[in-house]
């Protein structure tokens, strides 16, 4: 009798011994896997796998036989002691060779067949190319209870796309596990990997993280699409006057100038627009990156791995003696790395890196209690930059909108008209019903000048800084967001989302 699902009075009962001889070798599963599971394969041809088994009921362990096999799966009822009689036999026989350390390479051969199933590698594929389809940046596959949840990042916002049977997820674990050369017998510690793969005619950069939770693991892909053509630095959606701002900074022929953020505000990809920007043949550039998510001509890019003791602050050292003009550091983590930045920027290299504050003139701040002292800090900071990425509406569906008492509010305080129009996406296929496509930035920045420069030296606090840069007409983010709304770039909702978070 033929059943995919059954329960135990379903099943015929049959004999091991009438099916004698039994696959043997690599036909038949591990003694280990007979031995835990209770199963064995009876007997086996081009149409279909005879396979025995104690436990009708275990409906997770049939669904498992049954997507391992690529022929048709036909399960017999078989008596547990007659199981037991022919286990005892074959380890007898095998005990002089050791049966008993292989219980992890026969779970590990196991493990391997299914993570190798076409079905198993048409899933994982699938998966892939649909969020490559979507412009995810994360994909998520998260093994609960009773379930497994693949879930997409898209514009920031994870969205469930799909559920996977239970049993199903160790052999996709282990198909992913296979791709990034990891261990797929560790499911006890935390594993770090890498996965290039081509889709058409996509390369796509795949880092790839794995820990493990109380009902199995949480796997992490982030899509790096190498062949995806990296944003201009007029496509940011700095305004006319910040960028020109911006752009001034890159005239020092030496100095600090920081963006600022937290992590996925796009920071990255600002600091490698700018780099392109002002790249050439007479200027030599090197970044530290952690990981190198944009490969770019004429750019001498480093992979950080502190694993081997490549930090931040170790190629920093190297690399000045390298002959920079420009060096880029991905990320200012501690007092070493810092230290070292400021240095090469008080010897005549330009220097662009990152902080997480809340603002741009946060960073004054966070450096001083890192332990850089006033007087550099004042003699080789140049700028900053604050970012955030808020999502835009969707141009396929946007309809204007009158602003709510909230809205009207918010607008009054930041000096702009409480009654301007404002617009919203009604939710379409083109943004899957979100009311958002896409995603832009907001910023807010400064350049040093004198005033500036005396003021961080003198120690003076953060509101006077910040006070006397708002007498300069600094643009703050709440006010840069405010004005995408009113010209239907981005919502309210979208801008205080990014601003509070």
């Amino acid at each position: 009798m033929e059943n995919n699902f059954f329960l135990d009075s379903d099943i015929v009962k049959v004999s091991i011994a009438d099916f004698k001889p039994l696959p043997e070798a690599d036909r038949q599963y591990p003694l280990e896997y007979i031995e835990k599971y209770s199963v064995i394969k009876l007997k086996e041809n081009e149409d279909f796998v005879y396979i025995g088994i104690c436990n009708a009921e275990d409906n997770a362990l049939v669904e498992n036989l049954r997507n391992f096999h690529r022929t048709r799966a036909v399960f017999y009822g078989i008596d547990k002691n007659e199981l037991t009689g022919y286990l005892g036999e074959k380890l007898s026989i095998t005990a002089d060779h050791a049966a008993v350390n292989r219980t992890r390479d026969d779970e590990k051969y196991l493990l391997d067949k299914l993570a190798n199933d076409a079905p198993i590698i048409n899933l994982v594929n699938s998966i892939l190319i649909e969020g490559l389809r979507k412009d995810a940046s994360d994909i998520h596959f998260e093994c609960f209870s009773d379930k497994v949840l693949v879930r997409y990042r898209i514009d920031g916002y994870l969205q469930t796309a799909q559920h996977i049977e239970k049993q199903r997820f160790p052999a996709v674990s282990s198909r992913i596990k296979i791709m990034a050369n990891l261990n797929i017998m560790e499911k006890r510690l935390p594993q770090d990997g890498r996965i290039t793969v081509h889709l058409g005619d996509d390369i796509i950069d795949l880092r790839v993280s794995i820990i493990p939770i109380a009902d199995g693991e949480s796997i992490v892909l982030r899509l790096l699409n190498k062949d995806k053509t990296p944003l201009k630095l007029d496509q940011l959606g700095i305004e006319k006057k910040e960028l020109g701002l911006l752009k001034s900074m890159f005239k020092f022929n030496h100095g600090l100038i920081l963006v600022s953020g937290p992590t996925g505000s796009g920071k990255t990809t600002t600091l490698n627009a700018i780099l392109r920007e002002i790249k050439s043949d007479s200027i030599k550039i090197i970044t530290i990156e952690d990981p190198i998510e944009y490969v770019t001509d004429g750019i001498n890019q480093i992979q950080t791995n502190d694993r081997i003791g490549l930090t931040f602050d170790t190629i920093l050292r190297r690399v000045l003696r390298q002959d920079p003009n420009i060096i880029m550091v991905g990320e200012i983590r501690d007092l070493q790395t810092a230290e070292l930045a400021v240095r090469a920027a008080l010897t005549g290299h330009i220097v662009f890196s990152t902080l997480h504050t809340k603002d741009s003139i946060s960073i004054i701040t966070r450096l001083k209690n890192m332990g850089i002292q006033s007087y550099l800090l004042a003699a080789v900071l140049k700028g900053s930059m604050a970012q955030r990425l808020v999502r835009k509406i969707c141009r396929h569906c946007l309809v204007q909108k009158d602003p709510s008492k909230h809205e009207a509010e918010i607008l009054k305080t930041h000096g702009l008209p409480p009654d301007s129009p404002l617009f919203k996406g009604k939710g379409c296929n083109s943004c899957n019903n979100t009311g958002y496509r896409g995603r832009t930035c907001i910023f807010e920045l400064f350049t040093a000048d004198d005033q500036l420069e005396e003021m961080i030296s003198s120690n003076r606090r953060e509101s006077e800084i910040r006070e006397y840069l708002s007498s300069r007409e600094l643009k703050t983010l709440i006010f840069d967001g405010l004005k995408k709304a009113v010209n239907g770039i981005t919502t309210i909702s979208e801008v205080e989302r990014a601003i509070s978070g």
